[in-house]
């Protein structure tokens, strides 16, 4: 059996995980053997769909992982957590009983990015530039002044990358997540999806 399966929603999320499973000490975890799997439908299809997609591997993986953004899924009017909680309920009722995890971004995925790292900067081509990346986006009211994040963290990253003519594009959640530090990213659905990678393969 392989250790982990990972359903997620769309390109980007796959390139971000696949990058992130490289940190392994980073993380505090053992090296890991995995599969990505990337939903055709997307948000909804995770959310709707991920049990009857990942009951057929249950022998053949150890673990299983979920991941899509909130904001797109079809269920943005209740909390992210709930979200989750409910989907790893029925996974666990498809016969992964207390081998799976869900992680639901809020808003998206975009989210992850804007974390204290210089490399932030570097990643989207802002190196060199001034004013500070954060401070311009404050100053075009992507961001606002004294906020942990971005109030539109996807938005904003489109932005930045317009200004310096760089297509958004899935490599660079790869680089981000590969060149990032970890230490302090307190977001709540990092902290899940870490806490279930330490506790499975420590």
């Amino acid at each position: 059996m392989n250790d982990l399966v990972v359903l997620v929603s769309d390109k980007n999320m796959e390139h971000a995980v696949r990058g992130l499973l490289r940190r392994r000490q980073a993380l505090a975890i053992r090296a890991v053997t995995h599969d990505l799997f990337v939903h055709p439908r997307h948000d909804p299809g995770c959310l709707n769909e991920a049990p009857g997609f990942l009951r057929p591997l249950s022998r053949a993986y150890h673990h299983a992982l979920v991941m899509f953004d909130h904001e797109g899924c079809g269920r943005e009017g209740e909390q992210a957590d709930r979200v989750a909680d409910g989907l790893k309920g029925r996974l666990q009722r498809s016969g992964w009983s207390d081998r799976a995890e869900v992680v639901v971004l809020a808003p998206e995925l975009d989210v992850w990015v804007w974390t204290p790292s210089p490399h932030v900067d570097s990643c989207l081509g802002w190196t060199g530039r001034q004013p500070p990346l954060r401070d311009w986006l404050v100053e075009n009211g992507y961001w606002s002044a004294g906020a942990e994040k971005p109030d539109r963290p996807k938005e904003a990253m489109e932005a930045a990358l317009r200004h310096v003519g760089r297509p958004r594009s899935s490599a660079i959640y790869l680089e981000l997540a590969e060149r990032v530090s970890l230490q302090g990213h307190n977001d709540p659905a990092f902290m899940r999806l870490t806490r279930a990678l330490q506790r499975w393969f420590p």
